[in-house]
């Protein structure tokens, strides 16, 4: 069974090297075998490629402490739930900003295909995401990549950003404080959230029950500058008080 399972991760990395992904649907037509099977192939510690986006790319080593790998079999269920909250919010024809992480190709997969709007993004996951939906006009914002959280560094925010007014950002965090507001793993993903939380008409911050409490290095700002705080679960009463006090929404 092993030696079935490396064949076909060998499989999958030859035909990448023909293209920089590959959708689930046709990985599992080219290797004769069901889409459950390749879940589970990439599922293991040791494979060297990952999912991201129902589209299958190397997997993105680094010597980060949050690797996008790492977090995304984890919760998803709960991430779901919160996601499909999030994208209830969505109305035609909308400029939408998508954060990076795991969590916001949920909320993509939530919107109904056939409603059109536009999509700002900075990160390979929710790119591929988008793809996913015929309706969508995508702007990807170019820069430095880090393979570690899969995103795009602008080198100068002023290049594309500065041209849009998004109606809705849906951001992610690692952390959701009440002292320390929203927080993430990496300083890189500040610049362009900063942008977004200047530039968006609504700011929608979507998590899983585990970021409540948590502090993370990189701080994104206070939870009062969110309209809402999406999560599957009720959060603590110390939250779910400054929230009411702030007038920030919660959605659960």
């Amino acid at each position: 069974m092993e030696t079935r399972h490396d064949d076909r991760i060998a499989q999958l990395l030859q035909a990448l090297k023909r293209s920089d992904k590959l959708h689930l649907k046709e990985a599992a037509t080219l290797l004769g075998v069901s889409e459950m099977t390749i879940r589970r192939d990439l599922n293991s510690d040791s494979a060297p490629v990952v999912l991201l986006g129902g589209y299958i790319v190397l997997e993105p080593r680094s010597a980060s402490h949050y690797l996008l790998s790492d977090q995304k079999t984890r919760l998803v269920e709960e991430k779901r739930k919160a996601a499909r909250l999030a994208a209830s919010l969505v109305q035609p024809h909308q400029t939408l900003f998508f954060d990076c992480g795991t969590t916001t190709p949920w909320i993509i997969e939530a919107i109904d295909s056939t409603v059109p709007f536009t999509a700002v993004c900075y990160s390979l996951n929710t790119f591929l995401a988008l793809q996913e939906k015929p309706a969508c006009r995508v702007i990807l914002c170019g820069g430095e990549f880090h393979a570690s959280n899969a995103i795009f560094k602008p080198l100068n925010i002023q290049d594309t950003l500065s041209n849009v007014c998004p109606d809705i950002a849906f951001y992610s965090a690692a952390g959701v404080n009440v002292k320390q507001g929203a927080t993430c793993f990496n300083l890189e993903e500040l610049p362009v959230k900063q942008w977004a939380l200047n530039a968006a008409q609504q700011h929608v911050l979507v998590v899983d029950h585990s970021k409540f409490g948590k502090v993370r290095p990189a701080r994104m700002g206070e939870l009062s500058r969110f309209d809402a705080i999406v999560s599957d679960c009720r959060p603590d009463d110390e939250l779910v008080s400054y929230a009411k006090a702030q007038q920030v929404k919660l959605m659960y």
